[in-house]
């Protein structure tokens, strides 16, 4: 069996910006580019999306009219190599909802929910990316042994790019800033 049969040619070569903004939507979902090549990721679970989609309706409410959070769509961190991020929550400026791609700079807070097989991405590739392109929060979710997710959050240092802990919630988010939300997310 060879690789070709296993993967489409376009997953063994490096994908340029402009390679990538001509696919569709669609061959776009459920990818990521780090460093140009294509990353593709086991489905979400159900837990794993409702979660996501909990936290983003949260804190979509939370943020007034200035700020939308939404879940799945790409993240631009860089052009040269390509690096496109999929994150499961993001919290973005108002005005730049028809901005393609969305940058870092559009950007307040960015989610990761971890999933098995995503712990090592989630824990510190992600986390290394996201503060180097100067996104100023990230929060990534874990479950526990008990089932009741627990939320790390960071916050940026932008002196350093680098982020500092920040608050651990568990079950129920009770962030103040850098606006108030509350979430149980012990209830799913």
């Amino acid at each position: 069996m060879t690789a070709e049969m296993v993967a489409p040619a376009w997953m063994h070569t490096q994908i340029t910006a402009e390679q990538y903004d001509s696919w569709s939507e669609e061959q776009c979902a459920g990818i990521e580019i780090v460093d140009g090549m294509v990353v593709v990721s086991p489905s979400a679970s159900k837990r794993h999306n409702r979660l996501a989609r909990l936290l983003a309706n949260a804190l979509d409410a939370a943020s007034g009219p200035d700020w939308n959070a939404d879940t799945d769509f790409d993240v631009r961190l860089q052009d040269v190599p390509l690096t496109n991020r999929r994150p499961d929550v993001t919290v973005y400026r108002a005005e730049t909802i028809d901005f393609t791609p969305t940058r870092p700079e559009h950007l307040l807070l960015v989610v990761e929910v971890v999933s098995p097989g995503s712990e090592t991405t989630d824990r510190i590739v992600k986390v290394d990316q996201y503060a180097k392109a100067g996104i100023p929060f990230y929060w990534r979710i874990e479950q526990s042994a008990t089932g009741v997710p627990i939320v790390y959050t960071y916050v940026l240092d932008p002196a350093n790019r680098a982020y500092r802990d920040g608050e651990v919630f568990t079950g129920t988010v009770k962030a103040t800033a850098p606006f108030p939300v509350t979430v149980d997310l012990g209830a799913l």
